[in-house]
């Protein structure tokens, strides 16, 4: 038997929200293209990519995680000051992706912040899957944006 996965509207309010006011990047759009990612990602239950080397509900690879910290968050101070507070620690390790909710939301945002484009309007689930498949699955990934379109209007409709 397969376990559930989490509440969907509880997951997108206490962890995707909060998480995104508690490091200043919050809008409607990030939170509603975050709550998709994670939809898309691993179907909110999948802590572990299977047979791949990604990790939690937003399945980020251990390479994306360190490339974020190395090339980005090293060069903004006070945003990895808030990333840090949300992990809880002074030197985030990638196994927090799979343990600390929080903090594997607010990497997964980090990665959208630094693609050139904005944020696709809040309520446009086909323009999400688009931008999830060009920045954050990337061109060559897996992902197919007409197939997930559906796991975005979900997450706007939660």
């Amino acid at each position: 038997m397969i376990a559930p996965g989490l509440h969907l509207s509880q997951f997108k309010i206490l962890i995707v929200r909060a998480t995104l006011v508690q490091i200043g990047l919050q809008s409607d759009a990030a939170i509603n293209l975050l709550t998709g990612t994670a939809l898309v990602e691993s179907e909110i239950h999948f802590l572990r990519q299977m047979g791949g080397p990604a990790l939690g509900l937003w399945q980020m690879e251990p390479a994306t995680h360190d490339d974020c910290w190395r090339t980005f968050l090293n060069a903004q101070p006070a945003l990895a000051q808030s990333i840090r507070f949300v992990a809880g620690r002074k030197t985030p390790e990638v196994g927090l992706l799979i343990t600390n909710l929080a903090y594997a939301c607010a990497m997964a945002r980090v990665k959208y912040l630094r693609a050139p484009d904005p944020l696709p309007a809040a309520s446009d689930a086909a323009a999400m899957s688009a931008y999830h498949k060009k920045f954050y699955n990337t061109p060559l990934g897996a992902s197919d944006p007409v197939r997930n379109a559906p796991y975005f209007k979900q997450a706007i409709d939660a």
